[in-house]
């Protein structure tokens, strides 16, 4: 609730001529809109379990972590997301037939270096490589997504090397 001082007298005088009543409380009020930066930002570990989850949807919400959408102060221009620990990424699951119709491309830049490989063969072999792309292609294509991207720890088994940092469960 919101508390104003009660407005002079001289603001009924100009009733008429500026308007409403709300117009003119609300030309005497200054608000100013506090801004995430560096010092102000609290970055936290989180672990993500891969186990029986869906490729697109724990990459949308890793993405968000990353970003900081999870905070009240989230600001645009800030790096103000948490790092993210995700194990068993091997475990991970594609719905439908992606696993055999999607097909995940990388070209050397040389002709006929253009390599393509299904999301099964990729997830069989390298299983962080599919969550790392999948939420690499959900962050912002500049500066601060390339700063983002270096806060994801994918790991294909349970273990992590990052005990040390009291990481805390990630709950969907």
């Amino acid at each position: 609730m919101i508390i104003l001082p009660l407005p002079s007298p001289s603001i009924f005088n100009r009733w008429d001529s500026a308007g409403s009543l709300k117009q003119i409380i609300m030309s005497k009020l200054h608000f100013t809109t506090k801004h995430a930066n560096a010092a102000t930002v609290q970055h936290n570990w989180y672990v993500v379990d891969g186990t029986n989850q869906t490729v697109g949807r724990i990459a949308s919400k890793i993405a968000s972590v990353l970003r900081g959408k999870n905070k009240a102060y989230y600001t645009p221009h800030v790096d103000c997301g948490d790092y993210v620990i995700v194990i068993n990424a091997e475990k991970v699951v594609f719905t439908g037939n992606k696993g055999e119709q999607k097909q995940y491309i990388n070209f050397s830049g040389y002709p006929g270096g253009k390599k393509e490989e299904a999301a099964e063969d990729l997830l069989r072999r390298r299983p962080e490589v599919v969550m790392e792309r999948a939420v690499k292609g959900m962050l912002p294509k500049n500066r601060l997504g390339r700063k983002m991207i270096k806060k994801l720890f994918v790991y294909a088994g349970a273990n992590h090397p990052h005990t040390a940092q009291q990481p805390k469960d990630f709950k969907f």
